[in-house]
């Protein structure tokens, strides 16, 4: 199963570990938090899940596109595509929590605005990986491939960066309002994400 396009699976390597930023919206069980946590959980849950669906159909564009003999401009046009759809998600959920308001939580709103601003940069990550990918030359193979191993080493760091901020968002009470909520458990795909 070689494919003529080795670099586009490191690409797809990559981008699976940029994908589990929004999985990790997913906290563990319990149930002690109050109905004020609980409709906060609620929201962020509700407007997360279709962002959540969005990054995993782009994630899978990417990884189908690395299984084809594809020609760099077929590579090109799903990975643009790819990237824009995850730049619209994490803006999406960046304007969700912000939406939301701060969590009945102790330091909520200063978790509530280090989200956001975190969501908002990796936005703006993956817009520039668009940018980068557009900018990229189709007609010259060698090129086209050295193209996609910086753009993979960027993702790379973006899935490494870790999402400090989503974390303390969801720490203690927050995390356990949001497991219980049944959007995020969907979300959150494989049971395994979900054990805590």
């Amino acid at each position: 199963m070689e494919g003529t396009n080795p670099v586009n699976k490191k690409l797809a390597a990559a981008l699976s570990g940029g994908a589990v930023l929004v999985l990790a919206l997913s906290g563990c069980g319990g149930d002690d938090s109050s109905d004020k946590l609980n409709s906060w959980a609620k929201e962020v849950c509700d407007e997360v899940q279709p962002q959540a669906k969005k990054i995993e159909a782009a994630n899978t564009s990417i990884q189908k596109q690395t299984s084809d003999n594809s020609t760099p401009a077929d590579v090109q046009k799903t990975d643009s595509q790819a990237f824009q759809d995850m730049s619209d998600a994490y803006k999406a959920i960046g304007a969700a929590v912000s939406k939301a308001g701060a969590p009945d939580v102790e330091e909520g709103k200063k978790k509530q605005t280090d989200a956001v601003k975190e969501l908002n940069g990796i936005s703006t990550s993956y817009a520039d990986l668009k940018k980068q990918v557009d900018a990229l030359d189709t007609k010259d193979q060698g090129k086209f491939a050295d193209g996609l191993k910086d753009i993979a080493t960027e993702l790379d760091k973006l899935g490494q960066s870790g999402n400090v901020a989503l974390n303390k968002l969801q720490e203690g009470e927050v995390g356990k309002a949001m497991a219980k909520q049944e959007s995020c458990k969907s979300a959150a795909g494989s049971p395994s994400a979900t054990n805590g």
